[in-house]
């Protein structure tokens, strides 16, 4: 069985095809910092550094979805669902100006998903 750490929705994905159109290759980045908190936000490729603390967690409708590595330690037990909602982030992700924003759905693995994922 495929099992995978990141999902999005239908609603989330209309919004993401918007995002690919005008701005072409993106990447998602869920940081536990500044403004929406653990939001996931969305980005040009390229606008974002990333480096060896930056673990890549999935890909979504061809999007990569990445996490630091010290975020991750708390999230590595969850699975991620990407959704959308209606209201303004307070996040420099390119959906805020559609008056929408990414958010993000967790459970914790079931005990076959996080032995594989987690290598245990």
């Amino acid at each position: 069985m495929n099992h995978q750490r990141v999902a999005i929705t239908a609603k989330a994905i209309q919004v993401l095809n918007q995002l690919k159109e005008k701005h072409g290759d993106l990447i998602f980045h869920q940081s536990g910092g500044c403004c929406d908190g653990s939001s996931p936000m969305i980005l040009e490729k390229g606008e974002m550094y990333l480096d060896d603390s930056d673990v890549l967690l999935g890909q979504l409708d061809g999007v990569n979805y990445y996490m630091n590595q010290d975020q991750f330690d708390y999230w590595k037990h969850t699975h991620l669902t990407v959704d959308i909602t209606v209201g303004r982030g307070s996040s420099f992700s390119l959906e805020i100006p559609l008056g929408v924003r990414f958010i993000i759905h967790s459970r914790l693995l079931t005990p076959e998903e996080d032995e594989v994922l987690n290598k245990r």
